[in-house]
């Protein structure tokens, strides 16, 4: 008898992980939503998504985290992106140590406010842990 942990996916089902690197720059956030959308591609082959508007929540999602690290931690990220049991884990790592903080959304002032509100709407969970060298930002997304 097994007594590791259980692996949940359904059978026939193979695990799509895809870390990528960028050095912080603003083409950057075109870069990570490209590759995210790679990504995306790649598991919808195995395990199409449930409903179509999952695909653009996770686009919007990276787009939002890869904006804010490039106008908030300046320097390289790293992206993360795995398959759990019923949805998408998305992991940016950046070199800041700072936790993003929610901010008053002004729409008629602008500068900004509305990505770290958007991204807990989009989300299952999302969670910020800071390590030595910067923070990972966890989002969880349906698939």
């Amino acid at each position: 008898m097994p007594t590791g942990p259980r692996d949940r996916r359904p059978a026939g089902e193979e695990t799509l992980d895809r870390t990528v690197s960028f050095p912080g720059e603003l083409s950057n956030v075109t870069g990570a939503r490209l590759a995210a959308d790679g990504y995306l591609a790649d598991l919808a082959r195995v395990a199409p998504p449930t409903a179509p508007e999952c695909w653009d929540d996770i686009l919007l999602a990276v787009t939002e985290l890869a904006a804010n690290v490039v106008q908030y931690a300046p320097g390289p990220f790293e992206l993360r992106m795995r398959r759990t049991y019923d949805g998408v884990h998305v992991t940016v790592h950046d070199t800041s140590q700072v936790r993003p903080e929610p901010r008053p959304f002004h729409p008629h002032s602008g500068g900004g406010g509305v990505g770290w509100h958007l991204l807990h709407t989009l989300c299952d969970q999302v969670s910020v842990v800071v390590t030595e060298t910067g923070k990972d930002i966890h989002a969880f997304l349906p698939w």
